[in-house]
């Protein structure tokens, strides 16, 4: 497991020490600011800066309207930034970079198409192989638990097989970084607890890095190599832990000590900035 250096200067910055000497993505100084109706600004994010390790999990919580999705949405290069720097894989990212892949809360599959259709809709508008990514994409459905249902439609899913879909989606041009905004936030609570071991089992095969965004502190804390705490808006990094449980993680890890620490860490910023 890395060790977390924590830099505390004005404005509050922490960084991950980089698998290897190497960051998936590297934040600099990052802010996002949003103009008005009446002409004046809001600041949404930042400044922010902080790596994520290459093949870690990173996930993010904050309070409502702190700016995580929007944190995602900059560093996915879906909006432009106000200010400071992002680079993925040691690049300057300025719009949508082909070596990430999204899922977001909704899986969005169309319902014309079959699950191995809607997997394959990213081959087909970066003009991929077809052939060799229709083989692929059986591979996924195949990771992801759904080798038998390539075939069904979206309304012949559940929600959970149809986020699967999404992820194996979000994959299917074999981007190192998968960015997830808040994927499981509308499943019942027992298929979230099904999917985080399942996305668990998914990053461990697949090798990706992995930034997670949700409103949940134990999920964050079950699926995380790092936890993100962003403040209020403007999102600030108020706390960066580091998550030492072993990387094979059954959902009886929750009742654990450590999980309770890393747990009451965590709360404890919710607390002093005044929100649940």
């Amino acid at each position: 497991m890395s060790v977390m250096s924590i830099v505390r200067d004005t404005p509050f910055s922490q960084e991950a020490n980089v698998v290897n000497g190497r960051a998936a993505i590297v934040v600099e100084a990052l802010e996002k600011t949003y103009a008005t109706h009446d002409g004046g600004k809001v600041q949404a994010l930042g400044p922010i800066s902080v790596s994520v390790p290459l093949g870690g999990f990173m996930t993010i919580v904050g309070p409502s309207g702190c700016g995580k999705s929007t944190l995602l949405k900059l560093l996915s290069g879906l909006i432009p930034r106000s200010d400071g720097s992002i680079k993925v894989n040691g690049e300057e990212v300025h719009e949508p970079h082909r070596d990430i892949g999204m899922v977001f809360q909704s899986p969005v599959l169309l319902p014309w198409k079959t699950a191995i259709e809607n997997v394959l809709l990213p081959a087909r508008v970066l003009g991929l192989d077809m052939a060799s990514s229709r083989v692929r994409a059986q591979e996924l459905l195949d990771m992801v638990g759904l080798a038998d249902f390539a075939h069904r439609y979206p309304n012949e899913l559940s929600g959970g097989m149809q986020q699967r879909v999404a992820i194996a989606r979000s994959l299917i041009h074999d981007p190192s970084i998968l960015m997830m905004d808040e994927p499981f936030g509308a499943l019942d609570a027992m298929t979230r607890e099904v999917m985080n071991l399942e996305l668990l089992r998914i990053w461990r095969k697949a090798g990706k890095t992995v930034v997670f965004v949700t409103h949940s502190i134990p999920e964050a804390i079950f699926l995380g190599t790092h936890v993100m705490v962003l403040s209020n808006r403007p999102g600030r990094i108020a706390d960066l832990v580091t998550v030492d449980l072993p990387a094979e993680r059954g959902l009886d890890i929750m009742s654990t000590d450590a999980f309770g620490v890393y747990s009451k860490r965590i709360r404890s910023q919710f607390n002093t900035q005044g929100f649940i």
